[in-house]
């Protein structure tokens, strides 16, 4: 069992019976989806929403029945991955091209459950992934130039067959090289017209299970 698996199998513990459960996008999701596909198998009864239609495909191979998030009311608890992860548990998201659904998700959930492998932990956001913005494509250029001034490098995902997300939107993944203030950089991304959302997860994540070759390391958020 690899790293991510460990991370997966243990946040899946925290599933009841009667749960709604947010289904992230991503290869460390997809463990923790399977898993839960496993439990239902064994008759736990849990409702999916998926955060991609890739998630959607998946989760209804393995059997999860699945909603909509207009369909609940509210999520109990979301199982998803990030692909940088700081010591206050801010997250980068979106390289798996899902993060504007992750984040409507991960903003309706009582609990935002992060498993990562101990690769994706990093003391400055920034520094080993880029970080994903999703974008209309109407006028694109001159929004990747908005970035640009901002401080980074943005490359449009797909060059010149551009990725398109399940909304219909292009993403250009940012090289900053690091971001020293992820709050700040957060509002003025999403203040640039054009830009739908950004991967930039700040206080969302509850609790972050991290693989390790040792097993796993469980970080909570402190309540204020």
């Amino acid at each position: 069992m690899n790293k991510k698996e460990i991370a997966a199998e243990k946040a899946v513990e925290k599933i009841r019976n009667g749960m709604i459960v947010g289904l992230g996008t991503g290869t460390t999701a997809y463990y923790a989806i399977r898993k839960i596909g496993e439990l239902c198998k064994g008759g736990l009864e849990i409702v999916g929403v998926p955060t991609s239609l890739d998630t959607e495909r998946l989760a209804r191979e393995f059997g999860i029945l699945i909603r909509s998030i207009d369909e609940v009311e509210g999520i109990d608890l979301t199982i998803d991955g990030a692909d940088e992860v700081d010591p206050e548990m801010r997250l980068i998201k979106g390289l798996g091209g899902a993060l504007l659904r992750e984040k409507i998700v991960a903003y309706a959930s009582r609990e935002e459950i992060i498993i990562v492998d101990d690769s994706k932990l990093v003391n400055t956001l920034g520094t080993r992934s880029p970080l994903p913005v999703e974008v209309v494509p109407f006028g694109h250029k001159m929004t990747r130039e908005r970035l640009e001034k901002l401080g980074c490098t943005a490359k449009l995902r797909g060059n010149n067959t551009p990725f398109i997300t399940d909304n219909g939107h292009y993403i250009y993944d940012c090289y900053f090289g690091k971001i020293e203030n992820a709050e700040e950089m957060e509002k003025r991304l999403n203040s640039i017209p054009g830009v739908v959302e950004n991967g930039l997860f700040i206080d969302l994540a509850t609790q972050v299970i991290v693989g390790t070759d040792h097993g796993v390391i469980v970080k909570k958020r402190t309540q204020a």
